[in-house]
């Protein structure tokens, strides 16, 4: 396979725009980035540039005038799947214990690891296509680690560990730390490996427990997806429901374990390593007080969260105790796209329904969520998130002149509501190193695409036979 070549950052490089938007600042109107390497070295106004160009040396700028747009922090995606790519509307129409039953046997049985490394490529091109720079995925074959180191994004890949059955612990734990012991290795500046106990109901007490004293010991991110469905809180509490019965013609005991499923995480030492809480649909004001407590952060993934039934995460709770959220777009199995304004605006439109009070949650504040909240919620807040000086330069820019869109009162307004699913990035680059050009992923590779839709059919073809 052909792998293009990553382009190497323009020494100093000024971008204007009709809009700026830093996130941790107002809206620009005609202003102007300037970075220098991998690094944002000023911010401001368009008319002041000269001076500080002036100001930051004698080397040669080249200046990008991105015209009608709007420039910003490139955009966190907190949770992914990339592996899954293939798998978009494969699953419609079951619920959610077939529903990953049915995605368990694909992608063990049907897909190899060159099939998951073609569907990590293509959805990071999807992703940097709708201006996604940092990638947060959970991944059983490690492929996305591989396809984000290759394409040059930045993200966390958190090696999933399963392992339901208590006398599993060791032989689950032992085969985790292997491979992380051996993916670490290949840890760059832009992506890190972390750690993925999936479940409550695919992870024993035991083995989180385990889990937790290795994540502490060797410093490693972890996500947990946790509190997503009424399945898993039965499951949890009362030792009933579709996991519980799952497991018992298993031949394994199920019993109830704690209050809620964040309890049981907090009981099995989890919350203690500070985690990334995938979905936390089903929480409750006691599941927030722990979760602020021990300083882990939550990725909210209101999409996800709508198509499978799961209900509306209380995002407003969250936030009054203070937690890290970021926004996350899960695997497009479930959400069929990845593209983190369209989920800013079904936030926004969920909470509104939620609290019962139109703009509860602002266009600003659904965009700080995709940048700022997403940072944080991984921990990457003094890098990425924002536009401010000494920050990696991740930006991502959109235009603003589509034929519907006459006038611009608020830029934030306008992208995540006027354009949302129709916005694509002009421009995205990553530590200085432009990924997007005149709206062109340059790391794309058109056979990706070729094998991947092959995959496909062979699928679709496996369906037909009357597999499951």
């Amino acid at each position: 396979t052909h792998v293009p070549p990553l382009p190497v950052p323009s020494e100093r490089t000024l971008y204007t725009a009709r809009w700026v938007l830093p996130i941790s600042a107002p809206a620009m109107e005609d202003g102007a980035v300037l970075v220098s390497g991998d690094t944002i070295a000023w911010v401001g106004p368009a008319h002041a540039a000269g001076e500080e160009i002036s100001a930051h040396g004698a080397e040669p700028v080249s200046v990008v005038a991105l015209g009608d747009a709007v420039l910003l922090p490139g955009l966190v995606n907190a949770h992914s799947h990339l592996e899954l790519t293939t798998l978009r509307g494969f699953l419609e129409g079951l619920d959610f214990r077939e529903w990953l039953r049915t995605l368990t046997a694909v992608r063990r049985d049907l897909l190899t690891e060159a099939d998951l490394l073609d569907a990590s490529r293509v959805g990071i091109v999807e992703a940097l296509r709708h201006g996604i720079t940092t990638l947060a995925d959970c991944t059983d074959s490690a492929m996305p680690l591989h396809a984000m180191r290759e394409l040059g994004v930045r993200g966390i890949g958190y090696v999933e560990l399963f392992g339901p059955d208590p006398a599993q612990r060791d032989e689950s734990l032992s085969r985790l730390r292997a491979r992380v012991e051996l993916l670490r290795q290949q840890d760059t500046p832009l992506v890190r490996t972390g750690v993925s106990p999936h479940a409550p109901y695919t992870v024993s007490a035991s083995l989180f427990r385990a889990t937790a004293t290795y994540a502490l010991a060797e410093r490693l991110p972890m996500a947990v997806h946790v509190a997503e469905s009424a399945a898993e809180t039965a499951f949890v509490c009362t030792g009933e429901g579709p996991f519980a019965e799952r497991l018992r013609a298993r031949g394994m005991a199920v019993a109830p374990q704690a209050r809620s499923p964040v309890a049981l995480l907090e009981a099995t030492g989890v919350l203690a390593v500070r985690p990334l809480l995938i979905h936390a649909v089903r929480v409750d004001e006691a599941d927030l007080q722990r979760i602020a407590h021990h300083g882990a952060s939550i990725v909210h993934c209101p999409i996800s969260n709508a198509k499978l039934g799961q209900g509306l995460a209380p995002l407003d709770r969250m936030q009054a105790h203070g937690i890290a959220v970021g926004l996350g777009t899960d695997s497009v199995a479930s959400n069929d796209r990845m593209h983190l304004i369209d989920e800013a605006r079904q936030a926004i439109l969920a909470h509104a329904i939620r609290s019962g009070s139109p703009d509860s949650l602002s266009a600003h504040g659904a965009l700080e969520l995709a940048t700022a909240g997403g940072a944080a919620a991984l921990g990457l807040e003094a890098v990425v998130g924002t536009l401010e000086v000494g920050k990696a330069a991740d930006l991502a820019a959109f235009p603003l002149d589509d034929a519907t869109v006459h006038t611009v009162h608020d830029p934030a307004v306008t992208l995540v509501h006027a354009l949302a699913g129709r916005a694509q990035a002009t421009l995205v680059t990553v530590g200085g190193r432009v990924l997007v050009r005149g709206g062109q992923v340059l790391v794309d590779d058109p056979t990706w695409h070729v094998r991947q839709r092959e995959t496909g059919a062979r699928l679709r073809q496996w369906r037909q036979r009357g597999a499951p």
